[in-house]
């Protein structure tokens, strides 16, 4: 189950082969925390450095590497960091490699992962850059949907909200571009449409896509990922509140039919709380296959699977 890199820093490095292993690693994981962990890792040390906001993201990592028998540092805000003095990214992996086995990062400028990894001396692991990349999000996301619907193959998705700056629509895009007959439906107001570098790859690959603005077109799909938008990435905050619920996913939408919504979460009010008691809301079931998903990762880019 080896990988054929060293660092992760964006889905578009991996093949299916990849994303399968991946998967089935992330199955077998899902036993080892029944059984209460392993010591597979003993030894090993995770550098969590979170230079942006984040919950589930930073505790996922951190589960998973306690799961594992492994231990954990972190660095927590850019202003704690000596990134806030003037430190360039690649000076900081440099230290941090001397001090950890693995480094994960989140870091709100976009092409910042790339730039760590570059230098890393050690596996390096984007947990987000921006509006980039986040592809264990997309890994996790990926596991679910074989999870719930128990095939990745002809998959139609709906994917709704801030689809501009959503890296994990970006990423998520990608990785089931790697699937048979995937198709996709994009639901967005026109200032928040899929951006172009993710469109141009369904073009060439040949993956059906329509854009709309009605949640309700978009409701006729095997999965519905909602998105909430994003007030972070935007300079107008006047614009912000206009769109930010643009888009609020209610029980009536979905109760009765064959469809599993999905949600990267935090939601700001875009889905109603109505709906997490459907069978069909996946989003709490989501955040938990991310610890299964991010143990196999580590395990594998350590070489200890």
């Amino acid at each position: 189950m080896s990988l054929p890199f060293r660092h992760l820093t964006s889905t578009k490095q991996l093949t299916r082969s990849d994303t399968d292993a991946i998967l089935t690693a992330a199955a077998d994981m899902e036993k080892v925390i029944v059984k209460g962990g392993t010591d597979l890792l003993k030894g090993k040390i995770l550098a969590s450095l979170f230079y942006e906001p984040s919950t589930r993201t930073r505790l996922s990592f951190e589960t998973a590497m306690h799961r594992l028998g492994g231990r954990v540092i972190t660095a927590d805000g850019l202003q704690f960091s000596s990134l806030y003095k003037g430190e360039s990214i690649e000076d900081t992996m440099m230290v941090v490699g001397q001090y950890a086995d693995i480094i994960a990062m989140r870091h709100p400028e976009q092409g910042s992962a790339d730039r760590a990894a570059a230098v890393s001396p050690v596996p390096f692991i984007n947990a987000g850059d921006g509006p980039g990349q986040h592809p264990t999000q997309a890994l996790l996301d990926m596991f679910t949907i074989l999870k719930e619907r128990g095939t990745l193959d002809g998959i139609h998705i709906t994917m709704v909200g801030d689809l501009k700056f959503g890296r994990t629509v970006h990423s998520l895009s990608f990785l089931l571009g790697l699937y048979k007959d995937v198709s996709f439906t994009l639901v967005s107001p026109k200032e928040l449409k899929m951006p172009e570098k993710v469109t141009s790859f369904y073009k060439e690959k040949n993956i059906t896509f329509t854009e709309v603005e009605s949640i309700e077109e978009g409701l006729d799909a095997d999965v519905l990922y909602m998105t909430r938008v994003q007030k972070e990435r935007f300079t107008d905050s006047s614009e912000y509140e206009r769109l930010k619920l643009k888009y609020i996913l209610k029980a009536s939408h979905v109760k009765g039919r064959d469809i599993t919504v999905l949600h990267p979460l935090p939601r700001v009010g875009e889905i109603v709380t109505d709906v997490d008691q459907l069978t069909n809301a996946a989003y709490f079931r989501q955040v938990k296959n991310g610890v299964a998903t991010r143990m196999a990762l580590l395990a594998m880019l350590l070489g200890k699977l």
